[in-house]
């Protein structure tokens, strides 16, 4: 009763499921170009490294200010016998007014430490956008993949209940060359079929769960809108056209000028090692600022003590003090030397920080590049041989078969094997955009945005103080 129980309880929820992803269907079609376009638009982390960047702004103002002056106020040498405050000629009413001093310039150097570093999150935000163009590119052409593979499939599906049919008539008939093991392969083959269809129905509602992640609508403005996951849209097709994607930077990789030298230099530009340059230039800018502990902390103070008559009726001149106060650097060798010797050291650590970084993208992009030499080679035989080939014999077998000179086994193995390598050639033209788009995210500062962005990127990086280059 349990199991029973149980398994209603899953058919119910999976009833429910298609429902509301039918009812929300409402057949949007999504085009790449669009899906790209809101993934970018409403990404929460986008604004987020905004207020950071605002953030560190508004501190870098604070740190780049005086410390707040100390105001005392006491009074001094009250006599214990009666209180009186003429008594006693030592006896005063004090206020002191005390303001310290960084040490040398170190105010100035940790307002433009976090200068330095807040100019890092337009160049994060940029390597973002172009990590969700590439990301949501892979999932709309999964997407994409699945749906027409759909299609593939239910375009043969007709011709083999028609195939199933006619050796079923075949058998029944004593004169065709048609055997029971015909029939069931026939069938055997609709079931089959089935399954892939089933299969590619699960990959397309996957990879349209997976594509909503970056499809929620985000609105600032109004956030706690954006905790509404009823409101937001759900069902969708993508279009039925494939996308023209085309490499940023094609004359980089021809054979008689690609080099890994040319490449490094390319990628430079890259808004994510741009943001390294950023961070090592904030490091040097804290290696200042720990030598300025070498330097005395200065401090000066003020105060003015009201004394009272004397009993006799004579007047008390009033007192007025001033001072300075500083100390001493003497000890560095275990406080300033290492301070400085640690800031030295993380300085250095970035460097390494850009070249693991810079070999992770070229090894990366030869990779990718690799694989889409490959995708080509095999797009060209599919188009150029195999698709036309694989129709032939599909038709050379129904034919000899229609001719009583045939298999039917035979003509069953010609259909599949059109359909698989119809399928192939799809997958392969897929796998060929993907694999560009992942290329083009490491050529970032060369999306189609304006030559003032480019131009910018380039004074940046030039501004940033570079490393580890000739």
């Amino acid at each position: 009763m349990k199991s029973f129980t149980l398994n209603q309880t899953v058919v119910s929820i999976a009833i429910a499921l298609s429902v509301s992803a039918f009812s929300a269907k409402a057949e949007k079609v999504l085009s790449l170009e669009q899906a790209i376009v809101l993934a970018q638009q409403n990404d929460p982390w986008l604004h987020g490294s905004q207020l950071k960047q605002s953030a560190i702004e508004d501190k870098s103002i604070a740190l780049g200010t005086l410390p707040d002056p100390k105001v005392s106020l006491g009074a001094m040498n009250l006599p214990a016998d009666t209180w009186n405050i003429d008594q006693e000629g030592s006896t005063q009413l004090k206020i002191g007014i005390s303001q310290m001093f960084p040490r040398g310039n170190s105010l100035e150097l940790k307002k433009s430490l976090l200068k330095i570093e807040s100019t890092k999150f337009p160049l994060l935000r940029e390597n973002r956008k172009a990590m969700l163009k590439s990301k949501v590119s892979q999932l709309w052409l999964d997407a994409y993949l699945a749906q027409q593979t759909i299609e593939l499939i239910e375009n043969d599906w007709s011709l083999f209940e028609q195939m199933s049919e006619v050796a079923k008539a075949s058998y029944s008939n004593v004169i065709g060359k048609t055997r029971q093991q015909d029939v069931i392969r026939a069938q055997l083959e609709i079931v089959q079929l089935e399954d892939r269809l089933t299969t590619q129905k699960q990959k397309l509602e996957t990879a349209i769960a997976r594509l909503n992640e970056w499809l929620h609508i985000y609105d600032a403005a109004q956030l706690s809108d954006s905790f509404n996951f009823d409101t937001q849209p759900v069902g969708f097709s993508v279009s039925t056209t494939l996308p023209m994607i085309r490499l940023l930077n094609p004359t980089i990789f021809t054979n008689s000028t690609y080099s890994r030298n040319l490449l490094a230099q390319e990628l430079a530009y890259h808004p994510a090692l741009l943001a390294i340059d950023v961070k090592h230039k904030a490091s040097q800018k804290g290696v200042e600022l720990a030598k300025q502990k070498y330097k005395p902390q200065w401090g000066i103070n003020t105060s003015y003590a009201f004394r009272d008559d004397m009993p006799s009726g004579d007047n008390r001149a009033d007192l007025f003090s001033i001072g300075v106060t500083f100390d001493l650097p003497l000890f560095t060798e275990n406080r300033q030397d290492k301070q400085v010797a640690a800031s030295i050291a993380e300085s250095e650590a970035v460097k390494t920080e850009k070249l693991l970084a810079t070999k992770q993208m070229i090894s990366s992009v030869e990779k990718e590049l690799r694989q889409l030499e490959r995708l080509s080679e095999r797009q060209s035989i599919y188009q150029e041989q195999l698709l036309k080939q694989t129709h032939d014999q599909a038709e050379a077998s129904l034919t000899a078969y229609t001719n009583d000179d045939g298999d039917f086994a035979e003509v069953v193995r010609a259909r599949i094997a059109e359909l698989n390598s119809r399928i192939s050639a799809l997958k392969i033209d897929v796998d060929t955009l993907k694999t560009v788009a992942r290329i083009n995210y490491f050529f970032a500062h060369l999306q189609p945005k304006s030559n003032a962005e480019y131009k910018q990127l380039r004074t940046q990086r030039l501004s940033n103080q570079q490393f580890g280059e000739k």
